[in-house]
């Protein structure tokens, strides 16, 4: 008979391809609702259907006409602002270029009812305007009443820059100051109508309104004499609310306090020099030594004269009259007043601007003299200054954290999220957490500077922080020596998070992580978060379940190679468990070897055992055949010999009962050997104790007895 043979097996690879892929996405379909069983916070996979819209009911047919009106006006307003802007060109020459519309310009330079004149630059630019017109009535008032600059001949344009002038102070009176905004039992006030009459009821409104008072009628009857605008000058309340507001948004404000104290003392010698030419004059130019002579430029003369006499320095013409006396020593005190005071405020204005530059170098120095007084290393000596010098150069201070002590919680948060949080909100390992849990942990986070070569943290320290790199870049090193770079991590990498996550803690380092040049890292450590996720429990789970999932990555083995996948309907099956390792020990580690051992050993036992009680049996029968009147020389001979035979026997009995461990493997074609059947009068008796020391399991005892004679 002829058999068929059977053809072989055959798969279709996209089959099973597509049947992997269906087993994969069930099992994780399952997995996730186990998550869900166990965690109900967690929320479903699947989308929950939305809800259908209801239809309104029909409208009446009268109700349907104003209804298509309304529509139908709606739709034109709509075209009339999606209506793309017409471009607007500007001519100029032989090319155009496109210019904002004139729509633009108005919005923008519209005034608001209220202006805020912390914040808005349009007010501090208006300020500085009027200020401009202030310091020409104060240089130029008093130059034009005593130096004879201002003649019929120029007289127009005098009095075209003093209207201007008079123009700035009356929109300042009528438009921007009633719009300023005031603070009243700790609320800001906006109200157009309420900031008009605060305006009104201050000492700042009467004097602008002095100021702007115009004397300037009496032109007519005196002349145009520039004493009759003195008054322009009471306007210094705008003045030095320009200095305050300009010093706040300067980023070098001592900068402008130097030029603005050098500018007081231009002054005071200015008014001098106007005050020497009076005297001149009064007394009459070129009548004495002390007066002016009339020769050269008046002003500079006379400026000059003011500058040796406040300062003191000498070399003067002595004083003739009683008058030119006077003057003189009023002069002098005056000028020992006010050039002391001033040279006091620039000390203080350049000592505050050099102020944290004097901590560094104290701080500097104080380390140094403290590293020499205990002989530090040179190296070690030249490291901490390179930290010392690039921390203040990179942030301008030393502890930023002494910065902000001083703002109140709020105000740091939010420098805090404008610094940090671009750099903390990129970390994977905190997307999905409370936002506000992120802007709790940026007010912890603590800024520190590695210099090159510096070890973050070493392997098998004890891991208690959490590494964010905010700039630069860190190694981790690894290989039999430790110097092979494994990875280099740069800005917004986070290292050290295992440690920080393991609910067990005592978790070490496994890797040595150096910063590769300068780095600066944040440093949040295990017992500052779980302050912080004691308010935030869906945040805490989550990071929870994040630090399970790396715990797994971490003891998984190292990669291998390649296990082969089960093919066809197999892989519809786990694989096979590993046999547990108690179970695997007790084996022996190779199949059934270990197992096999121990029942060939107890084996062997039961043999020894009954070996040793047969010969006993067949000496018992022998004796009672014997003659009774054996005699006492036998028995004496027998009892002779018993003790040897028990240092004989009690040997043999051990070797054989001993652990497999310490025996050789036995062969397996090797035959039991058969002892030859004896009969004696002892009796073998074999026992397990406990051990009295710990750990030393139990003790084999074997005893030999001899068997009453009957």
């Amino acid at each position: 008979s002829i058999s068929a043979q059977k053809p072989a097996f055959q798969t279709n690879e996209y089959t099973d391809a597509q049947l992997q892929e269906i087993v994969k996405k069930l099992r994780e379909r399952a997995n996730v609702y186990k998550e869900k069983l166990n965690d109900p916070v967690i929320s479903s996979p699947e989308g929950s259907p939305t809800a259908s819209p209801k239809k309104p009911p029909p409208p009446p047919k009268e109700e349907k006409k104003d209804e298509k009106k309304d529509e139908k006006k709606e739709e034109k307003k709509e075209e009339a602002e999606t209506k793309p802007e017409e471009d607007h060109y500007c001519d100029m020459l032989c090319c155009k270029f496109k210019k904002p519309p004139l729509k633009k310009y108005k919005e923008y330079m519209k005034l608001p009812d209220t202006i805020d004149s912390y914040t808005d630059r349009r007010y501090v630019a208006w300020l500085m305007l009027v200020t401009i017109a202030y310091n020409w009535n104060c240089w130029f008032i008093p130059l034009r009443y005593v130096f004879p600059y201002q003649t019929p001949s120029n007289t127009i344009y005098w009095f075209a820059i003093d209207v201007m002038c008079d123009i700035c102070y009356l929109c300042d009176l009528i438009i921007f100051q009633p719009r300023v905004r005031f603070i009243k039992g700790g609320d800001i006030i906006s109200d157009r109508a309420e900031t008009e009459k605060f305006y009104r009821s201050t000492v700042k409104f009467r004097l602008d309104v002095l100021s702007v008072f115009p004397f300037d009628i009496l032109y007519f009857f005196f002349g145009f004499n520039p004493a009759l605008r003195a008054n322009r000058m009471l306007k210094h309340n705008t003045f030095f609310e320009f200095n305050d507001r300009l010093e706040a948004i300067m980023e070098k404000a001592y900068i402008y306090r130097v030029i603005r104290t050098t500018g007081y003392l231009l002054f005071i010698l200015h008014i001098n020099a106007c005050l020497y030419y009076w005297a001149s004059d009064y007394e009459g130019i070129g009548s004495t030594r002390w007066v002016y002579d009339g020769e050269g430029n008046m002003y500079l003369r006379c400026y000059y004269w003011a500058v040796r006499s406040l300062i003191t320095i000498g070399g003067l013409p002595e004083p003739q009259t009683l008058f030119e006396i006077v003057f003189q020593l009023l002069n002098y005190f005056m000028g020992v007043f006010v050039f002391s005071s001033l040279i006091g405020q620039m000390r203080d204005v350049i000592g505050a601007a050099t102020a944290g530059q004097n901590y560094f170098r104290s701080c500097v120095d104080n380390t140094v003299s403290y590293m020499n007084t205990y002989s530090i290393p040179r190296l070690v000596q030249n490291r901490v200054r390179t930290w010392y010098e690039y921390t203040w150069d990179s942030q301008g201070m030393l502890d930023e954290s002494e910065l902000l002590e001083q703002m109140p919680t709020k105000m740091q948060l939010a420098v805090a999220v404008d610094v940090n949080f671009a750099i903390v909100n990129k970390v994977d390992l905190f997307k999905g957490c409370d936002t506000q849990m992120i802007y709790d942990m940026l007010l912890r986070l603590k800024s520190i500077v590695y210099l090159p070569g510096d070890f973050v943290c070493k392997k098998g320290e004890i891991g208690r922080e959490m590494y964010i790199i905010k700039q630069g870049e860190v190694q981790v090193l690894g290989g039999p020596d430790g110097t092979k770079v494994l990875v280099t991590l740069r800005a917004g990498a986070v290292f050290g998070e295992i440690s920080l996550l393991a609910a067990g803690g005592g978790n070490r380092r496994t890797a040595n992580v150096v910063a590769h040049g300068f780095a600066n890292l944040f440093i949040l450590d295990k017992k500052t978060l779980n302050e912080i996720l004691v308010h935030y429990p869906d945040s805490e789970k989550l990071l929870m379940k994040k630090a399970k999932v790396l715990l797994k990555q971490k003891g998984k083995p190292p990669p291998g190679p390649p296990v082969q996948q089960p093919r066809g309907l197999a892989s519809l099956f786990g694989q096979k468990q590993e046999t547990p390792k108690l179970f695997r020990a007790m084996l022996g580690g190779k199949g059934k070897d270990g197992l096999a051992k121990l029942l060939q050993l107890k084996r062997q036992e039961t043999r020894v055992k009954t070996e040793k009680t047969e010969p006993e049996k067949t000496k018992t029968r022998k004796k009672k055949q014997a003659n009774k009147k054996t005699s006492m020389k036998e028995t004496q001979a027998e009892t002779a010999t018993k003790p040897k035979e028990e240092e004989k026997k009690p040997v043999e009995t051990t070797a054989s009962s001993a652990p497999p461990a310490q025996k050789e493997k036995p062969n397996a074609d090797a035959k039991p050997a058969v002892m030859q059947r004896t009969t004696s009068k002892e009796s073998l008796i074999i026992s397990m104790t406990p051990s009295p020391r710990a750990g030393e399991g139990e003790i084999l005892k074997v005893e030999i007895k001899e068997k009453e004679n009957k």
